[in-house]
């Protein structure tokens, strides 16, 4: 009898690779890139006197707890009547890795690093991207600074961007620092090592939720998106685990949105093309006031961030088991973000998610090519030096971003079917609760709760609708093709 191929993490490593390509990314470095690393074996070294030394500030680090491509630190002082004054430092990527470079050319075909599970594609090689540009604990990098103070209701006041030398004080993770903060666990022993960071962790906290109180008022929407990710030990995938969107994420999130609205404005104060990031105010809004209809809920005629927002918070309190498929179909209607070309004096399309009109990526360079772009920009704009890259090229790259991050999120959502397959694997036979998040004229989707995985439903009564909680059994799987299939059990 044929034996059936046990799967393992270098197999979904092997499959990211072969689906990469097929999308058009590149998962292996060249020759080239190769040989220009060779060439680099130390930090970046500035000898310009505006290069600010802020290294004796109390900087920390906080991500994920296997990140090690560190591209922003934080560190806030206060700067009295209720405002404080928040620091928020870039790795500066462009210091050691050129326009125009092998490292360069591959950074702009991906144009971000890709993460899956198995195998993480970067962006940058790793001796750049964890090693060399990355704001390492206890190593002094070059960084460009945003400085804002912001006020006693979360308004900003003000801001400066500045070139300096800074030193990661303290690695933290976000999990532990949420569960300090919600008083769930207690402080890190990275965090305790450094006198002062517990104050500085308190109140920048404290900070971001001031900034995101201010964008919910303004209708920022809360989204929940479903993205389980495979848990490893060794080479075995052991289960599924979905990301928690817990305090020390938001710390960071708002503290990401703030600077990149600064660097945006930054940019137009200096009359600088910008490259956006938009998401455009819904075309099909009525489909977004239909929907609301349908949970008894009326939405003005014309699209309003604030009124939708107002209904999700609603939504999610009513029923957060649906809430992630709810989001979804919202998320598919307004469309995707874009990467666009903003002339300064032009009215900004803005960011209807996020509730804001100015607004790019400019804070992870180690990880996404957009950030880096506009690192060059900001760079040249400080130094009063003409800008980095010519509009008609602008306007090339934000097309080509765009179009490299859907396929990046092809491949993403493909892996993360694959793993699920393989987890799923030996439950083959076994029963599910879950709810149908998505129905065709012969088939429906199904998403089950324990463990968080989404699959096809390959048989429907007639009277099944999406948001019904169904009970299923599995009956394939397919790691290669990142099929699950499930049926009814009646």
């Amino acid at each position: 009898m044929h034996k059936k191929k046990e799967y393992t993490r270098s197999d979904l490593a092997r499959i990211a690779t072969i689906v990469m390509e097929e999308k058009g990314l590149e998962p292996h470095f060249s020759k080239e890139v190769h040989e220009q690393l060779e060439a680099i074996n130390s930090p970046a070294e500035d000898s310009d006197p505006l290069t600010q030394d802020l290294t004796d500030l109390l900087w920390c680090s906080l991500d994920n707890d296997d990140s090690k491509d560190l591209d922003q630190l934080t560190v806030c002082s206060n700067a009295g009547n209720g405002s404080y004054k928040i620091y928020i430092a870039i790795a500066d990527v462009d210091a050691l890795i050129k326009k125009d470079t092998p490292i360069d050319d591959h950074a702009q075909h991906n144009t971000a690093s890709i993460y899956t599970s198995a195998r993480i594609f970067p962006m940058l090689p790793e001796k750049l991207s964890t090693n060399l540009t990355s704001l390492n604990f206890n190593e002094s990098r070059l960084a460009l600074v945003t400085e804002i103070v912001v006020g006693s209701k979360g308004e900003i006041l003000g801001s400066t961007i500045y070139r300096a030398k800074v030193r990661n004080k303290a690695k933290l993770t976000y999990d532990a620092v949420s569960a300090w903060i919600e008083g769930k666990g207690a402080m890190s022993a990275a965090m305790a090592a450094v006198p002062g960071m517990d104050w500085q962790i308190k109140i920048q906290d404290e900070i971001a939720q001031r900034l995101r109180m201010k964008r919910q008022r303004a209708g920022s929407l809360q989204l929940e998106i479903f993205q389980p990710k495979a848990v490893f030990e060794g080479d075995r995938v052991i289960g599924i685990a979905e990301q928690e969107h817990n305090r020390g994420r938001q710390l960071i999130e708002e503290f990401m949105i703030a600077t990149n609205g600064s660097t945006a404005r930054f940019l137009v104060k200096k009359g600088i093309p910008s490259l956006r990031r938009v998401v455009r105010s819904p075309d099909r809004w009525i489909r977004i006031v239909e929907l609301a209809k349908q949970y008894g809920e009326a939405l003005p005629n014309e699209a309003n961030s604030k009124a939708l927002s107002e209904f999700l918070a609603k939504r999610h309190l009513a029923d957060p088991l649906r809430f992630p498929d709810l989001s979804l179909v919202v998320i598919k209607i307004m469309g995707p973000g874009e990467y666009v070309l903003e002339q300064p004096g032009t009215t900004p399309i803005g960011h209807f998610g996020l509730a804001v009109l100015d607004y790019m990526h400019s804070t992870a360079p180690n990880r996404r090519y957009p950030d880096l772009i506009t690192l060059r920009m900001l760079k040249n704009a400080i130094n009063n030096e003409p800008n980095a890259y010519e509009t008609q090229e602008l306007y090339a790259l934000a097309v080509h971003c765009t179009t490299q991050e859907d396929a990046i999120r092809k491949v993403e959502r493909r892996m993360r079917k694959s793993e699920a397959a393989l987890f799923l694997e030996p439950y083959i036979g076994k029963d599910f609760n879950g709810v149908i998040t998505g129905l065709t004229p012969n088939y429906g989707w199904v998403r089950i709760f324990n463990p968080p995985a989404e699959g096809m439903l390959l048989k429907m009564s007639k009277d099944t609708s999406i948001g019904n909680k169904i009970r299923v059994k599995l009956t394939s799987t397919d790691v290669e093709m990142g099929h699950i299939n499930f049926m009814p059990t009646y």
